[in-house]
């Protein structure tokens, strides 16, 4: 049994969190940081992406690190699952399908080369680098006050919205010339996320597994993010294969999302508490972007969300994580951006993108957060009594986001347009 030490989840909805223990490290970090974006010449987004895939070895499968300025701790070299697959999912947006398809080859190798999992499942996170023989490589750091080596509980464990990106990032590789090695990989994920199918309340996907092998802990409750990320995957996946019973399973994870919809609020709650049935009230900005990105007729249907967004999740010209608007986050700024590219209103998407840009970091990357510390509104999982938080690093999601929103490509749909 592998030790299980700090929960650390730098991570949206599924984690982002920030354990006491290594507080003082991020905060000496994040001092050091500069709160003002670099006014430097850079590459566009899509740019920065080739770019970092050039940086790295020139040839085999490769997963980027998701922050990659952090030196040392949970976070150095750490490539999480999430922000691997919309990187690759913007390179083909950008036109570099050869720099994704080595994301996506990654994907694959870990599908198959896990130390201890062969039921088609994947990690919330692997070592970022190029793929060797072998099991892949998880994410750890040397802990001289226990002296050994510790590994992460959520980036070891396997969220099921994570499984849909990947899925999604595989679907967006596949195409003719590549055979049908990413769909049936595609497919592989599918199974493993179809047995978390759940028949309480309104059905729907319940969150995956936390922790370490053998018996990681199953998560019960339900996120409004991960069905809908699950809604997409399984219905593209349907298209690719003919196969009707993905068509159903994204039904089912549809028929959930549209239940998640509080009219009084004109919002989306963001998923389900452990019983599967109770609402989670929390205001998430993507849990109100995404459904109209992914699901066809949303966006005429629950336009109120837009209006909900723009009122009780905008500061300082973009959009924060949620209601605390104590900055702004540059990910899901990027996210809004890309709705209102999709939906023609070019004016407005121009002005959140030049928000997006505002917040190059001296890598050239983006950073996450406009300030040091961003609220999400949820609580770390180890202790309910701290928040979880986004830092002002630069950050692979963001920058993927970033592109999307350039290129105004939808990563649910795998075209320029809305579903």
């Amino acid at each position: 049994m592998l030790p299980e030490p700090i929960t650390y989840c730098f991570y949206r909805y599924r984690g982002l969190c920030l354990h006491t223990s290594i507080v003082t490290t991020f905060t000496i970090m994040m001092a050091a940081a500069p709160l003002q974006a670099s006014v430097a010449p850079k590459a566009s987004a899509c740019g920065y992406l080739a770019g970092l895939i050039d940086k790295a070895p020139p040839s085999g499968p490769l997963f980027l690190p998701s922050y990659p300025t952090v030196e040392s701790g949970p976070l150095h070299a750490a490539a999480y699952l999430y922000d691997n697959a919309v990187a690759a999912i913007a390179l083909v947006g950008c036109g570099e399908q050869d720099k994704a398809y080595r994301i996506g080859s990654a994907i694959l190798w870990a599908i198959d080369n896990d130390r201890i999992w062969h039921d088609g499942r994947l990690r919330n996170a692997y070592a970022a680098g190029v793929v060797a023989n072998g099991p892949v490589k998880l994410p750890g750091w040397w802990d001289n006050t226990q002296n050994k080596w510790l590994e992460d509980r959520y980036q070891v464990g396997s969220d099921n919205g994570n499984m849909a990106w990947a899925m999604l990032a595989l679907l967006s590789i596949d195409d003719v010339n590549t055979g049908s090695r990413f769909r049936d990989g595609a497919a592989r994920l599918g199974a493993w996320v179809a047995q978390w199918a759940d028949t309480r309340g309104t059905g729907g996907f319940t969150g995956g597994t936390f922790g370490h092998e053998p018996t990681p802990e199953v998560r019960t409750w339900k996120s409004t993010e991960h069905n809908t990320d699950l809604a997409a995957a399984f219905g593209l996946l349907a298209i690719r294969t003919g196969d009707s019973r993905w068509r159903d399973k994204a039904t089912a994870a549809e028929h959930f999302i549209n239940t998640m919809w509080d009219s009084a609020c004109a919002c989306f709650a963001a998923g389900t508490a452990e019983d599967g049935v109770t609402h989670n009230p929390i205001l998430a900005l993507d849990a109100q972007v995404w459904p109209l990105i992914a699901l066809h007729g949303a966006v005429e249907k629950f336009a109120s969300a837009i209006t909900t967004a723009e009122q009780r999740m905008s500061v300082d010209e973009g959009f924060s994580y949620g209601e605390d608007r104590d900055g702004v986050w540059t990910e899901g700024t990027g996210q809004m951006a890309l709705l209102m590219k999709l939906l023609g209103r070019t004016g407005r998407a121009d002005s959140l993108i030049a928000v997006v840009e505002s917040q190059r970091s001296p890598d050239g990357g983006f950073y996450a957060t406009t300030v040091r510390e961003l609220p999400t509104g949820f609580v770390l999982d180890t202790d309910p009594t701290k928040p979880r938080l986004y830092f002002r690093l630069s950050h692979l999601g963001a920058a993927s986001w970033a592109a999307l929103a350039e290129r105004g490509f939808n990563p649910f749909t795998m075209t320029k347009g809305l579903p």
